[in-house]
């Protein structure tokens, strides 16, 4: 029932198909209908409990390799070490639960917004119902403000527009009608007889017949797509990396010291302890712990300034990011489209151009559109001596509309839309007040003058008049003929305040800025140019079909502005992009940006954005203002850089004492330092780095992104380790040739020794 093309039927076909009328369905058959369809929701998955979301924590490699020394330990009998070990797995866990929990409560009352309850008629009755309890086949009453529950065909509508930016990206509201599509249209979102979960109300009211619910909509459908295609970031994956090289590392080290031991002395069951030991010495236990208590540093921070923080991971991934995609409408512009200029067609700012379009725009009945928003904002025209008699409304095929008003020069018919459209039905233009017949040539030049205004990227409006208009009751559309051009005005969606100091310190910062969106390429060439971005290439979404991803990536790379972009494509530049090694955000605010926000490596969207971003985005800005990014950027170098630092310095260190331990089977008759003791040691020295969550990073390191790379760590454990063993085979020496120590007080006084090294190299 849900997957037929209704926008193809007539009103009775849809109605017939979905079993309804117009009086709505009896509400037995509606429960009984939520009984077969499910209710409507997006997310129809089981919640996770809150214990299954705490064992998921312990799905980290290095978590389970821990896990798997405190298993060993407890059955050879070792419960020391098992303890231990234990309380460090328990202590991180939990840490990382409570901070990632903490956060995703917060994220969870952002998402309150929603509209809970939609009129509905059942029983030739209105009433309010939850919208989750909304089924297929009922009938919906939507008016001004509404928020769409649910997919559905129009029955009956009046002056109905929809705003459907958040699903389609287009700005400008969609009038909407019962009448049916042609079979090409299809069920897309271009149907003017259909309305979409998630998109709102800008004028008028209709009656409609839900025809799907929860996932089966086109939001739905984005939200599956979503769900199927969790990726790991950057971030993440650096971790399972570390984590895979560290068990290569654990499991090669246990096996030479474990047959070294064996074949020199002899003591299997000891021999195996010691090696159980090493592994768990180079292991950094507190890695998982230093990560968390950095990332919740960093989320408490962030939020101090704005920035709430879904995913914790998310943290080091904004500092590691190197290219930031963002959207235009509402990230890098305000989403406020203003007047900006008013001329006549030689592009002379022109007084009676701007009074035309106020009467026009204030007399309307229908949709205020934000075009129309901003010419009655501009400026406050008295207008008393004028009378609204007649309107021509707006529709998508003839791109205009008109308002026959009664004022001092009697009745006029005053007409705005698309330029090319409202330029083809004028015969002539005013100049200083006098009629002039629009010649081949004046005609050009007046086309030439929008395009010019056009391409500075500006969105133009064309006024025309028809003067001495015959008195009669009704005026139609054939009216609109003979016009009298004069002028134009243009707007524009202004960019967000700081957002140009901000876009120059991401680059000074070392990330490159790309501007992905579904607007033409003009409006989006004149926002970049405004904030100050350097463009350094423009491309269409129809140019890139038949590119291959390495193609596309090679071209990305090279890149700035994105126009006529699709979802879909947008999600492949990301894709490319990371398949070239970048660490990609992206920023957006709309559903159709909500798969870019799940692909990218962090996502980031906004406090007001449609809820399926905000769900996709792993970073949420509760503030218009984009200067949180620079302090979400700075925190997650921060985060990175120190959780790096006890890395590099842990794992050296402990490397090193491995390589002693290694000299130490072959040099000595007996094990150079108790399992016991190498945990102690190992516990000590991770301890004494608890702090280092709070340390200061140096500028330096700040002013340029990072991410993980393997090859350092090991080079540099490959470097230092070995400087630590210089000083572990002089104190053998020591000890057991000169000072000629037994056995405990030769351990005794390595432990001494070795603490003191991976302390201070």
């Amino acid at each position: 029932m849900q997957n037929l093309n209704y926008s193809v039927l007539t009103t009775e076909e849809v109605l017939k198909k979905l079993n309804t009328s117009k009086n709505g369905l009896l509400e037995k058959e509606a429960r009984l209908r939520i009984e077969k369809y499910g209710l409507n929701r997006i997310d129809d998955k089981k919640e996770v409990g809150i214990i299954k979301e705490f064992f998921s924590h312990f799905k980290s490699p290095l978590v389970l390799v821990l896990l798997t020394a405190a298993v060993i330990s407890a059955f050879l009998g070792e419960i020391k070490n098992f303890v231990v070990i234990t309380i460090i797995v328990l202590a991180s866990v939990i840490l990382d639960f409570i901070e990632e929990y903490s956060a995703g409560n917060a994220a969870r009352k952002l998402r309150e917004k929603v509209s809970l309850t939609t009129t509905v008629v059942r029983g030739g009755e209105k009433g309010e119902v939850k919208s989750s309890e909304i089924c297929v086949g009922d009938i919906i009453f939507l008016s001004s403000g509404d928020l769409v529950p649910a997919d559905a065909r129009i029955i009956e509508a009046d002056d109905f527009f929809v705003n459907q930016s958040s699903l389609t990206g287009e700005s400008f509201p969609q009038e909407k009608s019962p009448e049916k599509e042609p079979e090409k249209k299809g069920n897309s979102a271009e149907a003017s007889n259909m309305v979409w979960l998630g998109t709102n109300v800008v004028s008028g009211t209709a009656l409609v017949a839900v025809t799907a619910i929860g996932r089966n909509t086109q939001f739905g459908k984005i939200a599956k797509a979503i769900s199927e295609k969790e990726q790991k970031s950057d971030f993440e994956n650096g971790i399972t990396k570390f984590g895979l090289f560290i068990s290569k590392v654990i499991i090669f080290l246990v096996l030479t010291i474990f047959l070294a031991n064996t074949l020199i002395k002899g003591d299997l069951l000891q021999s195996f302890m010691f090696a159980v030991a090493i592994a768990v010495g180079v292991t950094p236990e507190l890695l998982p712990m230093i990560m968390s208590i950095t990332m919740a540093r960093g989320s408490r921070q962030m939020a101090k300034k704005g920035v709430i923080v879904k995913k914790l991971s998310s943290i080091p991934n904004f500092g590691s990011m190197d290219v930031l995609c963002t959207d235009k409408t509402g990230t890098i512009t305000e989403d406020n489209i203003s007047l900006v200029k008013y001329v006549d067609i030689y592009g002379q700012k022109n007084d009676n151009v701007l009074l035309h379009t106020y009467l026009n725009s204030f007399f309307q009945t229908g949709v205020k559109n934000p075009l129309d928003k901003a010419i009655l904002e501009y400026k406050k025209i008295s207008i008393d001596r004028y009378q609204k008699v007649e309107e021509i409304p707006f529709n998508f095929f003839r791109r205009m509309m008109s308002i026959a008003v009664l004022g001092p020069d009697g009745r006029t018919l005053i007409t705005k839309g698309a330029p090319e459209s409202v330029i083809e039905k004028c015969s002539g233009y005013l100049e200083k007040g006098e009629f002039i017949p629009l010649t081949d040539e004046v005609r050009k030049n007046a086309l030439g003058k929008y395009e010019e205004i056009s391409a500075e990227g500006y969105r133009v409006l064309a006024v025309a008049i028809k003067k001495d208009l015959d008195e009669k009751e009704k005026y139609t559309v054939e009216d609109e003929n003979n016009l009298q051009l004069l002028g134009f005005v243009s707007f524009l969606d202004p960019a967000k305040k700081d957002v140009g100091d901000v876009l120059k310190k991401l680059h000074d910062y070392g990330i490159e800025i790309k501007v992905i969106t579904g607007d033409n390429e003009l409006v989006t060439r004149k926002i970049c140019r405004e904030v100050g971005l350097d463009i350094k290439g423009e491309i269409l979404g129809s140019d890139i079909e038949s590119l291959t991803d390495d193609a596309l990536g090679a071209l990305a790379e090279k890149t700035t502005i994105f126009a006529r972009f699709s979802p879909s494509d947008k999600n492949r530049v990301i894709s490319a992009l990371k398949m070239r090694g970048h660490v990609v955000g992206y920023m957006g605010d709309g559903i159709n940006d909500a798969p870019s926000l799940k692909t990218a490596d962090v996502g980031i969207s906004v406090n007001d954005a449609a809820d399926v971003a905000k769900e996709s985005a792993d970073i949420v800005l509760t503030q218009k203002s984009l200067q949180p990014l620079i302090y979400g950027v700075l925190e997650g170098r921060r985060s990175f850089a120190n959780t790096m630092k006890y890395l590099m310095m842990g794992l050296s260190s402990n490397f090193g004492n491995m390589f002693s331990v290694i000299a130490a089977v072959f040099y000595l008759p007996f094990l150079p330092m108790l399992p016991i003791q190498i945990l102690l040691n190992n516990f000590i020295y991770d301890f004494s780095q608890v702090t280092i969550p709070l340390d200061n990073v140096d500028q330096g390191w700040l002013q340029k992104q990072r991410k993980w790379n393997i090859g350092a760590v090991k080079k540099f454990m490959y470097i230092f380790g070995p400087i630590s063993s210089i000083f572990d085979v002089l104190t053998f020496f020591v000890l057991f040739s000169v000072f000629n120590l037994g056995e405990a007080a030769f351990q005794t006084g390595w432990f001494i020794e070795s603490l003191a090294t991976q302390t201070l190299v």
